[in-house]
């Protein structure tokens, strides 16, 4: 049966459709919008949107407002409640709808907040006019025309979807239907939550540390310095300080492809719930614009997917995007601080939010927020208190903070067609806030680079001025993060005229790889994008080099190596498509790669078939055949795989909780988990093997048994009805595992023995792009297999909802059309839409 969508569309179906008959009828919805849309483009917006398989909506107008338009139409039309609810956030709102002591997830870097301590952030933010001044500024700083033109569209079109089901009241989606939450957008929401994106991995992870910053008593202080100590001591506070989120992503050049041309593996690792979630569109212009992928909600700009000549993807980079500076104050008085000096009194802000009462009624809370020459005070570092007492507070520098450059890189990179262009794109505006960028052509060029917003602190500049003390040198020396001394403005970031931006590295002391080979990234640094071409000699607070890399950063290596040379048991040599996609969702489970063997070793020794777990001895004889015929995968058939999962879980757990890739070339533990140490002369297959003498590792095993059968789980299952997502009302069973474990498609799951052990995914691989470019013989230049594993839309009523995520769980690619004959072949149902956005006015049409 066809399903009915949505077409916004050209006023006449001929100019569309070239005289050739379409597979599926059109209808036609009219909408003029109210007088009070300020800012809103001059003219009829028209545009087409076909949907294909699994709601994928490509949309096709004749100029950006109306691509734009389109794309909000479609977006708002899956979901609307989830970006309503973050324009309410970015407005400083929440506590006026949902009450101040509820709590908020910023679901990119999994910080929770009360909904008061978000609604003082942004509510500051907005007082402060900085989102209007960032939008007024020319570019490159400010966004383009173009960017302009495309938020207007947006904003347009998202009112049209709401206006033409009739307001909240005709929303399908039950959580958020009647709201009075959900409301027409002006142009600044739209930016403000462009803002929020732009922050998440710097001030949009220490937001409660921001406005609850206060001076404190001595004892206070006192106290606040031991918690310190303690959260640094134990490692964990250092292992939350970067995202949670994090990426694969492949770019293969000619040497490495089958037929000479490149091939991108775009593979997210992000929330499967939430305002950040990733939803796939086409956007056309003709004979301007064809560009696929993936988009954060509320961002009407592909930002991973492909043109007709080039591909790109993203990773969660290692470089930091604040720092923290160590403010000296004046005596007797803790809200001046010192500069050369100089007496500098701090900026006061007070800040008045609308709060629900219990009882229903409105009322009023109020704050105090203070800042500085170098950004607001705060007073706790993701879980590292640090105090502001009578001598001392911390400030926060976010290069973030002013960054709209990376909207005009995503508009221009939307209809770049080449390495070349791209790499000139990252020049122009070094705008990319947190992430590495992997990309390849259709000439067989591979791409890796972290251009973008990075504070510019040398490892020499760090040094001189580095103000951490002997409680928080880890940060720096474990982390790279510097904490630079603010009371000597020479210590403020450096400045070169070759950067885009003040405050920002220039663009040839960024670590960047052009190549004919391949390169990858896994979240680790630049330093083995392509270990044949190690990347060297670039500053701390970009990433360490020369340590040891993570388990899924290895088997992403591996795997590249293995299918060039042919001995992964896949056919042949070198990638096509269908061979990398096989490898992306192959499943492999590097820790098992390593340790199975000789983990089936100790339990067949074992003592009469026990082992000391921490509980005392555990019988773990039934284990060994399971372990022993385990297909080292984590496939939802892979009998073991959880016993396995169980058992590395609870060895790295009982070790220090700083990350590998972020601490220096080993790690506390290390010496006593492997048999052979990490060596940076063979950096992508060391540390390796179990030291099974280890009492720990014997303690892991027993431990591993205990838990499967207190859940009452078997000891050879697979994940099969033990690891699944429920969307649209039913489990669907989910393959692939913890990246910390090796495993490349990550589903970084969290054991709850009450919830038949995983039965949750709480982020992992989210949209997955497989994109290679064919010869000029070819129907179309580019072909691309993906996936939006958690479904298009959270409307659990709808069937878009669950039928990607079946598809994920299949491995059944979606081969999205992406040529103008294809996508006649493949559309599903289309409708046409002519939005009147000027006051006053209605259409004609």
């Amino acid at each position: 049966m066809r399903r009915r969508g949505l077409l916004i569309g050209l006023a006449v179906l001929a100019a569309l459709l070239g005289g050739r008959p379409e597979s599926a009828s059109a209808d036609t919805t009219r909408i003029s919008l109210r007088p009070s849309q300020n800012g809103a483009p001059d003219h009829l917006l028209k545009a087409t949107i076909r949907y294909t398989r699994y709601g994928v909506p490509h949309i096709r107008a004749h100029d950006i407002e109306s691509v734009a338009a389109g794309y909000a139409y479609a977006y708002a039309r899956d979901n609307i409640c989830t970006i309503a609810n973050e324009y309410v956030t970015v407005a400083g709102q929440r506590s006026r709808f949902f009450g101040p002591d509820a709590s908020w997830t910023f679901s990119g870097n999994g910080s929770t907040y009360k909904n008061a301590e978000a609604d003082f952030y942004f509510k500051w933010i907005s007082d402060s006019g900085l989102v209007r001044r960032m939008m007024r500024m020319p570019p490159p700083l400010g966004p383009k025309r173009g960017v302009r033109a495309g938020v207007k569209g947006y904003v347009a079109g998202y009112n049209a979807y709401l206006k033409k089901v009739g307001g909240p009241d005709g929303i399908k989606d039950p959580t958020c239907r009647g709201a009075d939450w959900v409301k027409p957008i002006k142009q600044i929401d739209a930016y403000r939550r462009f803002f929020q994106l732009g922050i998440l991995a710097s001030s949009g992870a220490v937001i409660d540390g921001i406005v609850n910053a206060a001076p404190v008593s001595g004892a206070a202080a006192a106290a606040a310095q031991r918690r310190q100590q303690a959260v640094l001591d134990d490692g964990s506070a250092l292992s939350r300080l970067q995202p949670q989120i994090g990426s694969n992503a492949y770019g293969i050049g000619a040497n490495a492809s089958r037929n000479g041309r490149g091939i991108v593996l775009g593979n997210p690792h992000f929330p499967w719930d939430g305002s950040e979630r990733l939803y796939q569109a086409h956007l056309q212009i003709p004979g301007k614009l064809n560009v696929s992928g993936g988009s954060l909600n509320g961002v009407p700009l592909v930002l991973i997917g492909n043109t007709r000549g080039l591909a790109w993807s993203h990773t969660v980079a290692t470089a930091w995007r604040f720092t923290p500076f160590a403010l000296t104050l004046a005596p007797g008085d803790p809200y001046s601080y010192i500069v050369d000096g100089e007496v500098k009194p701090m900026q006061a802000d007070d800040v008045t939010i609308k709060a629900l009462n219990p009882d229903g009624t409105l009322g009023t809370l109020q704050n105090t927020i203070y800042s500085t020459e170098y950004g607001p005070v705060f007073d706790s570092l993701v879980g590292i208190p640090l105090p502001w007492n009578s001598s001392t507070a911390f400030a926060l520098a976010d290069v973030n903070a002013t960054n709209f450059r990376y909207l005009n890189h995503f508009y221009d990179t939307d209809h770049a067609q080449t390495v070349r262009q791209y790499d000139a794109i990252e020049r122009r505006y070094q705008g990319v806030p947190w992430v590495n960028s992997i990309a390849a052509d259709s000439k067989g060029n591979a791409y890796y680079s972290m251009q973008g917003a990075i504070p510019y602190v040398t490892d020499e500049h760090a040094a001189d001025c580095n103000a951490a003390g002997p409680a928080l040198d880890p940060i720096f020396q474990i982390l790279g993060l510097p904490i630079l001394d603010g009371s000597r403005s020479e210590c403020n970031w450096e400045s070169s005229p070759d950067a885009v931006a003040p405050g920002t590295f220039p663009p040839d002391d960024v670590p960047t790889l052009i190549t004919r080979d391949y390169v990858t990234n896994g979240n680790d640094s630049h330093w083995l994008s392509n270990p044949d071409h190690p990347l060297e000699g670039f500053d701390r607070i970009i990433g360490i080099e020369r340590a040891e890399r993570t388990y899924r950063t290895r088997i992403g290596v591996i795997q590249v190596q293995q299918r060039i040379a042919g001995t992964d048991g896949l056919p042949g040599t070198k990638f096509n498509r269908l061979l990398l996609q096989k490898v992306a969702l192959g499943d492999r489970q590097y820790a098992g790669e390593m340790w199975r063997d000789a983990l089936v070793g100790l339990c067949d020794s074992a003592p009469g078939g026990f082992l000391p777990g921490s509980n005392g001895p555990v019988d773990v004889s039934g284990a060994c055949d399971p372990l022993a015929y385990w297909d080292l995968h984590d496939n939802l058939d892979s009998g073991g795989a959880i016993l396995f999962r169980r058992f590395a879980s609870n060895l790295l757990g009982n070790f220090t909780a700083i990350p590998t890739g972020l601490q220096g070339s080993t790690r506390p533990g290390d010496s006593v988990i492997y048999t052979t140490p990490f060596s940076a002369a063979d950096p992508v297959n060391t540390p390796r093997g179990l030291n099974v003498a280890n009492p720990l590792v014997r303690q892991a095993l027993a431990d591993a048994v205990t838990d499967l059968e207190g859940a009452g789980i078997p000891l050879d299952a697979g994940l099969r009805g033990y690891q699944y997502e429920v969307r649209g009302g039913k489990k669907i069973p989910i393959h692939g595992g913890p990246g910390t474990l090796g495993v490349f498609n990550a589903i970084n799951v969290r054991w709850d023995p009450e919830n038949d052990g995983y039965g949750d995914v709480p982020h992992g691989s989210s949209f997955i792009m497989a994109a290679q470019f064919n010869g000029p013989k070819a129907a179309c230049p580019v072909k691309a297999g993906t996936f939006v594993t958690y479904g298009q839309t959270e409307n659990q009523l709808s069937k878009h909802a669950s039928d990607y995520t079946r598809a994920f769980s299949r491995k059944d690619w979606n081969e999205v059309p992406f040529c103008r004959a294809q996508l006649r072949h493949a559309t599903l149902s289309k409708r046409r839409l002519v939005v009147d956005p000027r006051p006053g006015r209605r259409s004609n049409r």
